[in-house]
């Protein structure tokens, strides 16, 4: 994991729990305004001995501070505990960004906006966005027990029968397939969730011939790789040609050649080591691109895909 260098050093403002999700308010440390962001992005945390986790910004656009929600969960990486034990107001935070690869643009259609669990983070400022554009929009936010439903109460009463909660343990679960048969035609599907209910989201919309923009805060599971051998890899701007054997990712090849990218995730979520193609094929592996990006075929994410032709050339 390269650290990236333009971290911005940002105080915890404000913090609040409900249930098992913690609330935090960040404000920068010198007081300076804070760069713009838009609906979908999400932010770099930058946590004690090198940690970095994402998290998508579900507060105001216009706010003079940064809201994220964390869910505190047991068995994550290590990220969301840190931050909902020990980030108290006050704490000093390193944050890079905003970044965004799920970005909200419907176009002026109606937009239907599903969410499971903490997937609910960047489709809150998105169902802001359509509000105050006037968009035909409905939320559906699913959770298996309210206290681990972040920004519940808030999106309820922002949005009022607009957002519609299903809760498993009280016995209202969605019924996705109604909820897309409701669909008006040409409406936008954004989702975001654990990567089941991406799955059930993206069949059932595909079988309404709804177009879908899907955020993964998992990595989708990889199929066989294109290539099994060894291919060649040029660095356009460092004037290095190298191999990526089988067993080694892009990522750490050009590293071992002292060529920075910088990176977070390793696993292709987060976006942070975006590359540009200058020449090949690609075999894309990660959990972003759409399929007309995929197509293009002019970027992609290092640390995970790889080359599907003998020598790829890269603008690095």
């Amino acid at each position: 994991m390269t650290q990236p260098t333009d971290a911005i050093n940002m105080t915890v403002a404000a913090r609040a729990t409900s249930g098992d999700v913690v609330v935090l308010d960040l404000e920068r440390s010198d007081g300076a305004a804070l760069p713009p962001w838009t609906p979908g992005s999400h932010i770099d945390v930058i946590m004690p001995e090198g940690m970095v986790r994402q998290y998508s910004l579900c507060g105001a656009d216009d706010a003079g501070s940064w809201r994220i929600a964390v869910l505190r969960e047991e068995d994550g990486r290590g990220g969301s505990r840190w931050l909902a034990d020990f980030a108290r107001e006050g704490q000093s935070l390193q944050v890079v960004g905003p970044r965004n690869h799920f970005a909200f643009a419907p176009e002026g259609g109606p937009v239907l906006l599903l969410a499971a669990g903490i997937g609910v983070t960047p489709l809150a400022s998105m169902a802001a966005a359509a509000a105050r554009s006037g968009l035909d929009y409905r939320l559906h936010y699913s959770g298996s027990r309210r206290a681990a439903m972040a920004l519940a109460d808030e999106l309820s009463a922002a949005h009022g029968d607009r957002c519609a909660l299903h809760v498993s343990d009280e016995g209202t679960r969605l019924d996705l397939e109604g909820a897309l048969a409701e669909a008006s035609p040409g409406t936008v599907v954004y989702a975001c969730g654990p990567t089941r209910y991406l799955e059930a989201v993206e069949t059932a919309a595909a079988a309404h011939g709804l177009p879908v923009r899907l955020e993964h805060f998992t990595p989708v599971e990889l199929e066989e790789p294109v290539r099994h051998d060894t291919f060649e890899v040029e660095l356009a701007m460092s004037g290095i040609t190298l191999e990526v054997p089988p067993d080694k990712s892009i990522l750490a090849a050009v590293e071992e050649q002292g060529v920075l990218v910088l990176s977070s995730c390793t696993e292709g979520t987060c976006g942070t080591c975006e590359t540009p193609v200058l020449a090949g094929e690609v075999d894309h592996r990660d959990s972003i691109l759409t399929p007309a990006e995929r197509e293009r075929g002019d970027v992609m994410y290092v640390c995970v895909s790889r080359a599907a032709c003998p020598r790829l050339t890269l603008d690095l």
